[in-house]
Order: structure tokens, then sequence, then C-alpha cells
């Protein structure tokens, strides 16, 4: 099941984008259907076995696609896995799906018993949209009690799709899943670490910084008066770190004055705009969330006297959020019909407000 398909381009670009594109159109079936499905079954009829048609399996056909596969376990006989992908006649993954409406969590018990019973080397968990995959890292032939890769398929994102390319009928190989899978799980493990010491550090991490740029003795009191400043010193090397990178691939478009009728609308004093880095900053972040939503060349940003203006199309019909930064306040308007305001202590805060500002910019796709 490793021979490639000679319809794929050179380096799977093409497949990779096709895969990306059809994931999001499932995702979006999910969106649609997930409080009608009640039931598991219904569950792996509209959802489950879908999923793995796009990855090329025939789910009609149990000699590649078996459902109900029994996997003994011990002296319990007729333990069933919902599904087992077959190559040979023998298992290669171990898929088990709940309810959409479940929680995966404390679900990977079945899963565990029956992995040790076959020869699959990878075991899915899923309710439709919660995808978690498995394998034997820590001990061979015994499931690792953590995924060493999961993606939720409603919030798919671009950089999840090379990973279950690897998944597909055609691309998949044993050996080059699991080298990869290490790396993977052990990747996702230090990014959720430093996921959650950028936002709330531990006082163990903040003793680990103080001990490399304070001499004095880590007191509580010095620990929480510098606990504030290493959270901001994080957000803003991040900040720096997607300027400095991210900026020129984002292909930034600028326009300081309208181009056409639209001038008319917000029109300045002559007195000459500059703009700043933070709002800078806060254009790169915006597209930087926005990435997964719209194509990147689509968002403009217009500095004005009063404000810093985001928009879809170069169109100030089209503005997104307005960001305002004084001496006092640093806070962004969203063009939703409330225009909300929504206060912010660093513009990369605006990071954090993804759930409104993509809504906005979805009207304008």
């Amino acid at each position: 099941m490793n021979v490639k398909n000679n319809t794929y381009d050179g380096d799977g670009k093409m497949d990779i984008e096709k895969l990306l594109l059809d994931m999001k159109k499932l995702g979006e079936r999910v969106s649609a259907l997930k409080d009608s499905i009640a039931t598991e079954e219904a569950t792996k009829t509209s959802l489950v076995m879908p999923f793995f048609q796009l990855l090329g399996y025939d789910v009609f056909n149990p000699l590649e696609f078996s459902p109900e596969y029994i996997a003994d376990v011990g002296i319990k006989k007729g333990e069933k896995v919902d599904y087992a992908i077959l190559n040979n006649g023998n298992p290669i993954i171990l898929v088990e799906a709940k309810s959409i409406k479940e929680d995966l969590k404390n679900h990977d018990s079945q899963l565990f018993r029956y992995f040790g019973t076959t020869t699959a080397k990878f075991g899915i968990l899923t309710n439709g949209n919660e995808y978690r995959f498995y394998t034997d890292l820590e001990e061979p032939n015994k499931m690792d009690k953590t995924p060493f890769f999961s993606f939720i398929l409603t919030e798919i994102k671009d950089v999840q799709i090379s990973e279950i390319f690897k998944f597909q009928k055609e691309n998949f190989d044993v050996e080059n899943i699991s080298k990869a899978a290490s790396d993977l799980k052990y990747l996702n493990f230090v990014k959720e670490f430093l996921t959650k010491e950028v936002n709330d550090p531990s006082e163990e991490f903040v003793k680990f910084i103080l001990g490399e740029i304070y001499d004095g003795i880590k007191t509580k009191v010095i620990i929480d008066k510098f606990t504030p400043v290493i959270k901001r010193g994080f957000r803003q090397f991040i900040a720096d770190q997607v300027n400095s990178k991210l900026n020129a691939a984002l292909n930034t478009s600028v326009s300081v004055e309208e181009v056409d009728s639209e001038s008319m609308i917000e029109e300045e004093t002559e007195e000459k705009i500059i703009t700043t880095e933070a709002e800078i900053e806060a254009f790169t972040t915006t597209k930087l969330l926005l990435k997964d939503t719209i194509d990147t060349s689509r968002i403009f940003y217009r500095d004005n006297k009063s404000y810093f203006n985001i928009m879809v199309d170069n169109s100030i019909r089209k503005w997104v959020l307005r960001l305002y930064i004084n001496n006092s306040r640093t806070f962004f308007v969203i063009n939703d019909e409330e225009k909300t305001t929504i206060e912010i202590v660093d513009v990369i805060d605006i990071y954090n407000y993804a759930d409104k500002i993509i809504p906005i910019v979805e009207r304008y796709i």
C-alpha cells in the first residue's frame, strides 16, 4: 500500500491542496449536520465513512475497510473494533468511532485493548469531527496513552493537511509515518507547554527565566513582580518574529491614500501620516489569523489620522477592524452590527479574537 499514485505531481502539492479543500468541505458538512445526528451509527455513516473515502479507501469493500472487525482480547472473544483498514488481509489501522455528541476524553480504552491483539500499527479515535491518531512510540505493540497527532475537521489548518496526506491510501507507508510520529508527538508537547507558559507563566517557569536575567534573590514578591513582565516579553518576542519573518511572506500591500471614488469617505488632512511599527504588527497579526479563511493578498490596510483601518479588497466598504492607539489605551472596533469595541494590552492580542474577526471577513468571501 506504499505505492505512489502516478497522477500525483512531483511533490504532491496539487493533491495536498485538493485534500485541504475536500477536508474543509467535509468540515462544513460536519457543522451543518452535527445538531441533527443523534447516534453513533449515524455519525459513522454520514461523517466517518466520508472522511476515509477522501483518503482513498473503498469503504464498501470489507476486504479493505472492514466494519466490526473482530479483535479478541485475552479470554474475551468476539471483541470488535468499529473498523479495520486492511492490507493483504492484515489490519494496518484500527478505527474506533463515537457519536458526534461524545467528547473523546476517556474513550480510548477500547482502542487501547484492541491495539495489542492485532498487527495494526496505528489506531484512530474519532467522533466524526475530532480525530486522534495513536501508535506505539513508548512501548512496542502497546498503544500510547496520548495521540501523536490530532485535529478537528471544523477547525482544520493548512499545516495539518501534510500529516493527514500521509494516511491517504496511495501514500500510506508504515515506516515513514512511524519515523515522523515521534517528532510530531513531542513537537506538539513542546507547543502545548510553551502556549501554556506564554499565556499563564508558572512559578517554576518564571524562576527559570529569572535565573538568567536577575541576580537577586527570587522571593515570592520578585516572582509576582516579574511574572507579567515575562508574559509581556514573550508576546513581544512572538510579535517581533511575526513581523520580521512573515511580513514579506504575507505579501504586504499597503495604501495610505484611497485610489478611487471611496476616497471621499475617509478623507484626511494633508498632514503626513506615519504608520507605526505597532500598526504594522497589528496588520500582520490579523493576516496571520485569517490565513486559513481568505487569500491574504486580499487583506489591505489604510492608515488614517485617527485610526488604523484593516479591510478586504482595499475597499472601505469591506472594513474588518479599526485600531486605535493613544497614550492612555489601545483598542479596536470590529465591523459587526454592534461595532463592538475590544480593549487590548498589546496589538498581538488581536490574535485572541479570531472568533469575532473571522465571521466579519467571511461576509466578504
